[in-house]
């Protein structure tokens, strides 16, 4: 049975160009970037500076900027709690963090815990397509505000949200700019400098690099200063100490300078493919309900619900196909998506829904194999459905 891998937002492949890239450095490039006395050491280390060139390049930063860690979700944590850490105790009283319910648990969680430490937290709701309302952010931000932190492209319905538009709200009204843009850095143009963001979090596995590696771009100019949350040996910029992933940030370097050179292309043909599943799909589901944003949304994304079905009754049909209703880190849970309730979107419907996250290496016919599996399947299962009532 042929398995057709349609996951690309929970992980993605490794490019064989990236694992040709990463290999010597296992076993002849071994050395220590931060062995300062000898060539092992020299070698790791200038290779681990042109990967960190390549990251910066992409999103239009220097490459001093890039502060390594082991993926988003740290580098979400090091930017939301390093930019509060770094006030003195008197400063944190009543300060306030604004960011958008529709979140990654990586920002919403850390968002918890500091408010335990006595901030203040406004979590937007999002507009039925899934976007901000940019009058909602103004009205937000208050005097008090340290940080405003907004999705680039969700995880799960993969809505692009104005990444420019919020960043000139925050620049004109003073406060820090963050955006987790774990999901978008690789498949859309970014430019730190012209959206005015400050802090970004990326990683490496959701662009075809290798698991454990990401980055968190932290603005020199005007300095973005933070309080690092681990400690012991300086690594970094004192920002993020710990022995540097060679292997790993060389993959990461390469699989950027892969998606800088090919982004435009891949965008294209990604995009015909989704409209081409879901053209599909809606031929045999007339009733099928896309979640999110069609015109403001990531090339590779599609997220729908079929009413009518049980979504653990679906999953468990589409053994062959993988797929997913959401979020990977939060997959184990019984409770609906909380970025479909925050689409307001009923339960039923929000259980019955997949996430499909297309791939560089998935093809015209997987997609019609895709189309045709489902379509098949629907029938059945809203009988099945109908019969438990």
């Amino acid at each position: 049975m042929k398995l057709i891998y349609l996951d690309g937002h929970a992980t993605t492949p490794c490019d064989p160009a990236v694992v040709d890239a990463m290999r010597p450095y296992f076993t002849e490039v071994f050395g220590n970037a931060a062995s300062r006395h000898h060539a092992f050491g020299w070698r790791a280390r200038e290779s681990v500076d042109a990967a960190r060139a390549e990251i910066a390049i992409l999103v239009g930063a220097h490459y001093k900027d890039i502060v390594f860690t082991s993926g988003a979700t740290e580098s979400n944590n090091l930017a939301l709690k390093g930019v509060t850490d770094v006030l003195g105790p008197l400063a944190k009283r009543d300060r306030h963090i604004v960011t958008v319910a529709t979140e990654h648990r990586s920002v919403l969680d850390p968002s918890v815990a500091l408010e335990a430490r006595g901030f203040r937290v406004t979590r937007l709701t999002v507009q039925p397509d899934g976007l901000l309302a940019l009058d909602n952010l103004r009205a937000a931000i208050e005097p008090d505000t340290v940080v405003v932190s907004v999705m680039a492209a969700n995880n799960e319905i993969g809505v692009l949200q104005p990444l420019a538009e919020i960043g000139a709200i925050c620049r004109e009204r003073g406060v820090l700019f963050h955006t987790d843009a774990a999901q978008a850095v690789g498949k859309v143009p970014i430019d730190v400098e012209q959206m005015n963001i400050d802090l970004l979090s990326c990683t490496a596995h959701k662009i075809y690099g290798p698991k454990g590696i990401g980055a968190l771009y932290v603005r020199r100019r005007p300095r973005t200063s933070l309080a690092p949350q681990m400690h012991g040996g300086g690594h970094e910029r004192g920002l993020r100490s710990g022995t540097l992933n060679v292997p790993g940030i060389v993959g990461f370097g390469k699989a950027c300078a892969l998606c800088r050179t090919s982004m435009t292309e891949e965008s294209k043909r990604l995009r015909a493919l989704r409209d081409q599943l879901l053209a599909g799909l809606r031929a045999g589901i007339p009733d099928l309900h896309v979640n999110g944003s069609m015109e403001n949304r990531l090339p590779h994304n599609l997220h729908v619900s079929i009413p009518g079905i049980d979504g653990s009754a679906l999953f468990l049909a589409l053994d062959d196909i993988a797929v997913s209703p959401g979020a990977a880190c939060s997959t184990a849970s019984a409770e609906p998506s909380h970025v479909l309730a925050a689409l307001r979107v009923d339960d039923d419907l929000a259980r019955a829904s997949i996430r499909f996250g297309l791939t560089r290496f998935t093809t015209d016919g997987e997609i019609d194999d895709v189309v045709s599996r489902l379509v098949g399947l629907v029938p059945h299962l809203r009988a099945q459905q109908a019969a438990l009532r």
